[in-house]
């Protein structure tokens, strides 16, 4: 029987998670009928079948990890009466492959034959005390190891007596000394270990800048006025960093060795705060893009975002990232740069202030903007300068829209 392995997800990920089974055995399955959601280091991916047929195995629960190549599901037999599937067929075979596994993956053809398995019968027994508990994942084993966790005093849910994940993170939820843990796993685990190689590895420093948001206000309300396609503030903002970014390309670089690479395009993230986590999607070639577009892309992805549906493919590449940390409720923050990034721009909440303007006393809407920057790559008056330019447009938007 031939099997579906897992495919590689592209970007350098190795292994995924099991979320979530689309199908169970003795389904039939079509050609690209997703089959299974996986969770890999970036994101939830939706993985369709190559090929048609009757599923025959699950190889995996829920919350285990596989590696990529490894079986995810095994099919019996093609669906249409009298056709049958050879043992030796491949899952990647021209003849039988979709060519797409994945939207930006496909299959590769292989003409390596399958070794037969024998079938192995394991004969349930009564649990007993000085037995060892029954794990089938390799998961739930590290999971318990890594939060110190005796399987032997795990109660199991599973058939036959086997500890499943779901009886760990039960464990990991109830009070005990030293407080609640939580593992570190996932999408929460990738931005960990990304901030903490930013901190280790970029001598940063800040600036900021109080602005008036005043006319960035009105000029978003007369832009939507009579629009089916709205504006975000955090689109305006966005769109003028662009502007920032080509007219200091030092901020849209990155440290390579004893190199400094300005980079050509101009990629954009943004921070976006999901149920998995803080993810940064990324706007490709953002200084190609008018400011609707570039508003309207940011939308769409901050939505795909939280649905977890986002590729692998649309977490990377980042040139530069904007941090909208407002919608929070608060001023400011020392944000950290998205590695291996050179700088990010924050943005914090907009709320009526005192401010002198002509020389007057009044009430405005008032932004905090801050910019942290690599010091590699420029030094405070290159930081500060392009801060000032983004700083200028939020105040005078209607004259820098005029210029883009």
């Amino acid at each position: 029987m031939p099997d579906f392995l897992l495919p590689d997800l592209g970007e350098g990920l190795t292994e995924a998670a099991i979320v979530d089974w689309r199908v169970k055995v003795g389904d039939t399955v079509d050609v690209d009928q997703v089959v299974v959601e996986v969770e890999t280091a970036k994101a939830a991916v939706e993985v369709p079948v190559p090929f048609a047929g009757v599923v025959s195995a699950l190889h995996g629960e829920p919350g285990q990890l596989l590696p990529v190549g490894a079986p995810l599901l095994s099919v019996g037999g093609f669906a249409e009466p009298g056709v049958t599937v050879s043992s030796t067929s491949s899952a990647s075979s021209p003849s039988s492959g979709s060519g797409n596994v994945l939207i930006g993956y496909g299959t590769a053809p292989t003409t390596r034959r399958k070794r037969a398995r024998r079938p192995v019968t394991v004969a349930p027994a009564p649990a007993r005390p000085e037995q060892a508990p029954g794990v089938i994942s390799p998961f739930v084993r590290k999971l318990a190891a890594d939060n110190g966790i005796d399987l032997a005093k795990v109660t199991p849910s599973g058939p036959d007596g086997i500890i499943r994940r779901a009886d760990v993170e039960a464990l990991l939820k109830k009070p005990a000394e030293g407080g609640k843990r939580i593992p570190l796993t996932g999408v929460r685990k990738a931005v960990a270990d990304k901030l903490t190689t930013s901190r280790r590895e970029i001598p940063e420093a800040t600036v900021w800048v109080d602005v008036d948001a005043t006319e960035l206000v009105a000029a978003r309300a007369a832009l939507n006025a009579k629009s089916d396609r709205p504006v975000s503030l955090l689109g305006l903002i966005a769109r003028f960093a662009v502007a920032g970014l080509k007219k200091y390309p030092e901020l849209n670089s990155r440290v390579e060795g004893d190199e400094i690479v300005l980079l050509d395009e101009i990629h954009l993230g943004f921070a976006a705060q999901t149920d998995r986590g803080l993810v940064v999607p990324v706007v490709r070639d953002a200084g190609s893009l008018s400011t609707r577009e570039l508003s309207a892309a940011i939308g769409d992805r901050a939505r795909t975002a939280r649905d977890g549906k986002l590729a692998p493919a649309d977490l990377t590449g980042g040139t530069f990232t904007v941090n909208n940390y407002g919608v929070f409720g608060v001023d400011g923050s020392a944000a950290i740069i998205n590695h291996p990034e050179a700088a990010i721009l924050g943005i914090g909440r907009i709320i009526d202030r005192p401010w002198v303007v002509d020389g007057a006393l009044g009430v405005r809407k008032v932004c905090e903007l801050t910019l942290a920057f690599d010091h590699r790559v420029c030094d405070g008056g290159t930081a500060g300068g392009f801060l000032r330019f983004v700083a200028d447009c939020v105040e005078s938007p209607v004259t820098a829209l005029g210029d883009l």
